[in-house]
């Protein structure tokens, strides 16, 4: 009983709490996974007789990354619906919303230092600044890897920041419905 009485918790409410929150992490999950298949759908979609919806994958994706044909991986032939880089970074939030449980509480809205959020851009910016200052030509495997390591940091950052939104529009509605009454 290391809490004070007035910071007492009941079972049955933390155990609320961490269901919402599991939720919110599969959300995110769910989310992720969703957003890579769509990425695949541009080489997919024609295999299985529907090139219009791969054409609008395509498109849709092209107003948030440069789909420069080099700078994309393939697949079955046709480009993906994002760079390498972009790829690395909805992989590596993917991957890391996955391994999220395993290093840190789901229920937890406590930051990690920004300092965090910072390393895991460095990565990028170096490969990126090498490859702009002649130094050395990077490659599909460094722009992924390095899209990999941000996109991982920033769940780290975006799994807490939602579960304190659900936790204070659950607060809201709880405290709507007592003045209701």
């Amino acid at each position: 009983m290391s809490k004070f009485v007035g910071q007492y918790e009941s079972q049955a409410a933390v155990g609320k709490r961490r269901r919402r929150s599991t939720v919110v992490w599969s959300f995110v999950a769910l989310s992720s996974f969703v957003w890579i298949f769509a990425i695949f759908l541009p080489p997919l979609a024609p295999v299985f007789g529907l090139p219009g919806i791969g054409d609008g994958a395509f498109s849709f994706f092209g107003h948030i990354c440069h789909q420069i044909p080099d700078r994309s991986m393939h697949f079955l032939g046709h480009q993906l619906g994002v760079c390498s880089r972009c790829f690395g970074v909805y992989t590596g939030l993917l991957v890391g919303t996955l391994i999220y449980p395993l290093w840190r509480e789901i229920e937890s809205i406590e930051p990690l230092p920004r300092i965090w959020l910072f390393a895991s851009i460095v990565p990028l910016a170096i490969d990126w600044s090498l490859t702009m200052f002649g130094l050395w030509e990077n490659t599909h495997l460094s722009r992924f890897l390095t899209g990999v390591i941000l996109g991982a940091g920033c769940v780290t950052f975006i799994i807490p920041a939602l579960v304190e939104i659900e936790r204070n529009v659950s607060s809201r509605r709880r405290s709507d419905r007592g003045r209701q009454y």
